[in-house]
């Protein structure tokens, strides 16, 4: 591209106005514009959702670690029984 190009469309870009509302665009109160009942449905639902999979997270994490420490009881519980030491943990 050559650089009369290119200043040309920096012109006509600079040059071009800035848009009308047209016959069909909205000119009334932006403020007054409100998402209405669909917009309250979809971020209830976003809400409940995210509660619903914070919980079961919750629950998730909960499990693994009630899991973990019966594990390292069973494992000190069996190295008793066997006369050994329990092995050191990382």
């Amino acid at each position: 591209m050559s650089l009369g190009v290119l200043a040309g469309y920096v012109i006509v870009f600079w040059a071009d106005p800035a848009p009308t509302p047209g016959p069909g665009e909205f000119t009334g109160d932006e403020n007054a514009v409100t998402p209405g009942v669909i917009g309250f449905v979809a971020t209830a639902f976003i809400a409940v959702m995210t509660v619903l999979l914070l919980i079961d997270m919750t629950r998730r994490v909960r499990r693994v670690r009630y899991r973990a420490e019966v594990q390292e009881k069973l494992a000190a519980e069996a190295a008793e029984a066997s006369g050994a030491r329990p092995a050191p943990e990382d």
